[in-house]
């Protein structure tokens, strides 16, 4: 399958340089080809590297964004609907694409010939400097160190085939042990735990519909369950309970330095679409489960965490929470974009909240917008308006 890549430097609000780059993937890794002549090349200026980069989507393509001016520094072409994720390093982003997650160079503006194919790629996940890839039409997973993305080769790695493809999600430990999901296309139902070599050491089928997860403080590993969240620490898995019958707990948010997961929380199975107006903050410790209200709704791109473990909601009212994950009490309350609603359609663009250090990073679809806030004194930093509005929002991650 052949895919064109169009990259547009952009200085400022002016169009300051123009260079195109075709590249080319075809089937297994990916190969790449450059479409301008010897002459065209002589002459073209390589992008100048952008700092701290964020990307954002668009239907069709990518913005690449410069993380302090939020200046738009290239446009990338790619059709179909992508989602973006970080890779774990200071450079790349992962692109989940319409065939296979592809890896993309955020720093120098350039998708490069990394690709995991596969139909349906899901959860990327970052921890214990590995990350993990989890392509649902195959139940494939793929594990790599993202240190090695620089070497513009796709990095040896651990591979592990789920016994049935489902939309799913791993995660491995410090230690090498693989925590991932159990379940088939119809059904998921748990989790199990691999331990280097791949050989199952412990599982648990107690946490129907489980999705996503997130990790707390010790390695405390939570996956969503509709009746609660399961628990995978210190060799064992536990099961806390919601305290509906039905409590789906399907989007989580972990800090490496809070034992207190924050996840979404639903009690209606038959909605279309449930638009909550309460969180679940989970004592990976004490093994408890609260709820706060916060008197506003909020969707699954709402949901983070701050550089000191403060829990992050953004609500429909336009305003960014604080809370404390210890008390549940909201600490703060910053006005960052206007009045919305969650659409129906998940992929459709609402709001989303992306968070790297002390800045929260929150777009505004509505009108093309994006804004950098200082999470600690509640104040915007720098807003820029974009040519088209975006729909999922990322960045590189290392060194913040």
């Amino acid at each position: 399958m052949n895919k064109s890549t169009r990259v547009r430097a952009l200085t400022g609000t002016a169009l300051a340089l123009a260079v195109s780059t075709v590249l080319t993937a075809c089937g297994g890794e990916g190969t790449s080809a450059a479409g301008a002549t010897s002459d065209e090349t002589a002459s073209a200026r390589p992008p100048r590297a952008v700092k701290d980069p964020l990307v954002a989507t668009f239907d069709g393509g990518l913005y690449i964004l410069d993380g302090t001016s939020l200046k738009l520094a290239a446009t990338i072409d790619l059709p179909g609907f992508n989602r973006v994720n970080p890779a774990g390093d200071e450079d790349h982003v992962v692109v989940s694409t319409d065939s296979g997650f592809r890896v993309l160079n955020a720093t120098d503006q350039a998708l490069t010939d990394i690709e995991y194919r596969g139909a349906k790629p899901g959860h990327v996940v970052r921890h214990a400097g590995r990350t993990v890839l989890f392509t649902d039409g195959t139940g494939e997973v793929n594990v790599f160190d993202p240190a090695a993305l620089s070497r513009g080769k796709k990095p040896q790695g651990r591979t592990y085939t789920s016994a049935e493809a489902h939309h799913g999600v791993a995660i491995e430990l410090a230690d090498g042990k693989l925590v991932s999901t159990l379940g088939t296309e119809e059904q998921r139902i748990g989790a199990l735990v691999l331990d280097k070599n791949n050989k199952e050491i412990a599982r648990n089928e107690n946490c129907p519909g489980v999705h996503g997860e997130a990790a707390a403080k010790n390695e405390a590993v939570g996956l969503g369950c509709e009746d609660g969240i399961l628990i995978y620490k210190d060799g064992r898995f536990t099961k806390i309970e919601a305290p509906d019958d039905y409590g789906r707990i399907g989007n989580q948010a972990g800090s490496d330095v809070s034992p207190i997961l924050l996840g979404d929380y639903k009690t209606d199975p038959e909605a279309e679409l449930e638009r909550p107006t309460r969180v679940s903050l989970i004592d990976t410790e004490k093994k408890k489960l609260r709820l706060v209200d916060l008197g506003v709704s909020y969707s699954f791109r709402s949901l983070g965490r701050g550089p000191h473990g403060e829990a992050l909601v953004l609500g429909t009212d336009g305003s960014l929470r604080v809370i404390d994950p210890d008390t549940g009490r909201m600490e703060k309350k910053i006005p960052v974009v206007g009045k919305w609603q969650e659409p129906l359609d998940w992929q459709q663009a609402r709001p989303t909240l992306f968070v790297r250090g002390h800045v929260a990073y929150v777009s505004e679809p509505g009108k093309k917008a994006l804004h950098a806030v200082d999470l600690e004194t509640g104040k915007k930093i720098s807003s820029v308006t974009l040519p088209r509005s975006t729909n999922e929002l990322s960045g590189v991650v290392a060194g913040h």
